[in-house]
């Protein structure tokens, strides 16, 4: 529990106690609000900021909802102000994902067969990258985007076998194997391996 307020300090001031929660791929200690008075709109957002930034995957918004006791569509508009703010945070489709700042990235335009998914998302995450997203430019639709998060040889293999048990189809479909991916690395060397790699097996597109 934090102290008694002091004088001059204002009237919201938060007492917290620190659970453990489960929240995306595992575990991460966080400050849940308790009693004292209730929290607001900014207090709320940088909570939302820490919980993402301290978890080991995305965070769905009906947890960050039932955590900071408010509805998932407040949620959603403090996750709309906090990109309004500069913060990188995607949607993927197990939660949200803050990217830290520290992180490099880099556009990939690739080509390649469905058959050769698997290899070219290893390529990737083999060096140490991030599959943020897949996108096209589609002439009629322009362009669409589908985020990913995929960082794992195991999250490959799981994506993989969902579009051929036919619960999905590649993106890229609709533009004849032609696509784009963002990716994520710890540093632009890594993002030059990852190019080279991608050049080697002849994905990249010049």
């Amino acid at each position: 529990m934090v102290g008694k307020n002091a004088p001059g300090e204002r009237e919201k001031q938060l007492a917290f106690r620190i659970d453990s929660v489960i929240i995306g791929a595992g575990k991460v200690r966080i400050s849940q609000m308790k009693g004292r008075g209730s929290m607001d709109g900014k207090e709320r957002r940088q909570g939302i900021l820490k919980v993402m930034r301290e978890g080991e995957g995305p965070v769905s918004g009906e947890k960050l909802a039932k955590l900071f006791g408010v509805s998932r569509q407040v949620i959603v508009q403090d996750i709309a102000l906090l990109r309004a703010a500069d913060y990188e945070i995607l949607a993927t489709n197990r939660g949200y994902l803050c990217i830290s700042q520290a992180e490099a990235g880099r556009v990939f335009h690739v080509y390649h067969k469905n058959e050769e998914i698997a290899e070219e998302l290893n390529s990737i995450v083999d060096f140490g990258g991030t599959v943020v997203d897949v996108f096209v430019e589609h002439e009629s639709y322009g362009e669409l985007r589908v985020p990913l998060d995929i960082h794992t040889r195991r999250e490959v293999t799981e994506f993989v076998e969902n579009i051929r048990s036919g619960n999905s189809s590649p993106l890229m479909t609709i533009t004849c194997g032609d696509h784009f991916h963002t990716v994520r690395a710890a540093s632009e060397k890594i993002l030059d391996e990852i190019q080279e790699e991608l050049g080697k097996k002849g994905f990249l597109r010049e």
